[in-house]
């Protein structure tokens, strides 16, 4: 009977393989386009692997109706081609979805969709990557990680999570709080997430609840009538970190007062600081505040366990009954469910080096849309990945001329003698 090892290495072979002459990048969402596109404008092929069956597919097919980018457009561009002009200041969920196909369409991008990597590893004999998916194994020199920070659904361990009576599901299952009318629902998470499901539950007649277990840093989505995070990023030009954020809290107390007094603590460490060290992003207000000082949402404490009758305790001692329990937990990397025999990554599947050299790794191994930092930080990473495959690329090619070159030289020497 043949080892795990060699059913392995068995099934490797029977997969039909194709050889691919430039990259293979594994995710067709934002990241996974933007690697294409500067790849493409340094003459260099790739191929995109996507388990879905379309681009963008966090967007198109897990995120909420009424979801616009909390950050101007203009910090949120993929490299290369812009928003169109007529886009407002903070594009609509169907407007993005628009621009990232407009993106693929412009640089002749065509992932083949259908296609989940079950398998990639280096192959140290060859020198290559075996990227394997259902039918096909894909051979290159070079594999490109885009499957992101936000690639599966974050659900929480909750005690007696199965005796709950309602319905659960998480922010990627959520369209409308249109089905959720005069429920009364709990949402666990409190950040951007959280608080806009609170909002829209808010807005259809349901009655929210929002769960804070941890601090929160709650910031206004524009001061002076201009973003904030346009604000901070000008500010960080000139000033030390720490004094941006002083600044930003300041103005964020003087505009949204208070947050402590609303069971929304604020972290000690700044808001820039905490998002730079942890990945843990601030909350920019589009109107839940308003409603959770009116009463219309509910701040609770953390969740204790869900009762044998199916209701839910709080760390508080409090305990109510809901219809319904959204949550709001966010997303994690899947990178350690398909790639092995590499420990460039975090068993979260977080790359091991810090922003900003965490973009590239071992023996042609690349990551992008892993920085914690958005569309700039992807946008960033894929720059650097096309100019250093390029770079490679040419070396290579430099190379083989010049032993061609010497091979004519010996051959001329040979004839004259």
């Amino acid at each position: 009977m043949a080892s795990g090892k060699e059913q392995e290495q068995q099934g490797f072979k029977q997969a039909k393989c194709v050889k691919v002459h430039g990259p293979i990048i594994v995710g067709a969402g934002p990241s996974g386009l933007a690697a294409a596109a500067c790849l493409s404008q340094q003459g260099v092929p790739s191929l995109i692997l996507e388990k879905s069956d379309c681009i963008a597919s966090l967007w198109q097919q897990r995120t909420y109706d009424r979801l616009k980018l909390h950050l101007p457009k203009q910090f949120c561009e993929l490299p290369l081609l812009g928003f169109p002009a007529n886009f407002p200041k903070y594009p609509t969920k169907s407007q993005f979805i628009s621009y990232m196909e407009s993106y693929a369409s412009h640089f002749n991008i065509h992932p083949k969709f259908n296609q989940a990597v079950r398998k990639a590893e280096y192959d140290r004999v060859k020198g290559i990557w075996r990227v394997q998916t259902e039918h096909l194994e894909y051979h290159s020199r070079w594999l490109i990680a885009a499957t992101g920070e936000n690639a599966e659904p974050l659900i929480p361990q909750i005690v007696g999570y199965g005796k709950f009576k309602g319905t659960i599901l998480h922010t990627s299952e959520y369209n409308s709080g249109s089905k959720f009318k005069n429920q009364r629902v709990l949402v666990i998470g409190c950040g951007n997430s959280g608080m806009e499901v609170s909002l829209d539950l808010c807005r259809h007649n349901a009655i929210p609840h929002m769960v804070v277990r941890n601090t929160v840093h709650v910031l206004p989505r524009e001061m002076f009538g201009m973003s904030t995070f346009g604000v901070a990023m000008a500010l960080l030009k000139w000033l030390p970190l720490r004094l941006v954020d002083k600044l930003l809290l300041l103005v964020a107390n003087l505009t949204l007062g208070n947050t402590d007094q609303l069971g929304l603590k604020r972290p000690k460490t700044g808001p820039i600081e905490l998002k730079n060290v942890t990945g843990k992003t601030p909350v920019l207000d589009v109107g839940a505040l308003s409603q959770i000082k009116s009463g219309k949402i509910k701040v609770m404490e953390g969740v204790k366990e869900i009762t044998k009758n199916g209701s839910v305790k709080f760390v508080d001692g409090q305990e109510r009954e809901f219809e319904s329990i959204i949550l709001a937990t966010g997303y994690k990397s899947n990178v350690p469910t398909w790639l092995e025999g590499c420990d460039f990554f975090t068993k979260d599947g977080m790359p091991k080096t810090p922003f900003p050299q965490g973009w590239k790794g071992e023996n042609g191994l690349y990551t992008v849309g892993f920085t914690r930092r958005g569309l700039l930080g992807t946008a960033s990473d894929a720059v650097k990945i096309a100019h250093d495959i390029a770079g490679e690329r040419e070396a290579a090619k430099e190379s083989i001329r010049s032993c061609n070159s010497h091979v004519i030289i010996h051959l001329d020497h040979d004839g004259a003698k």
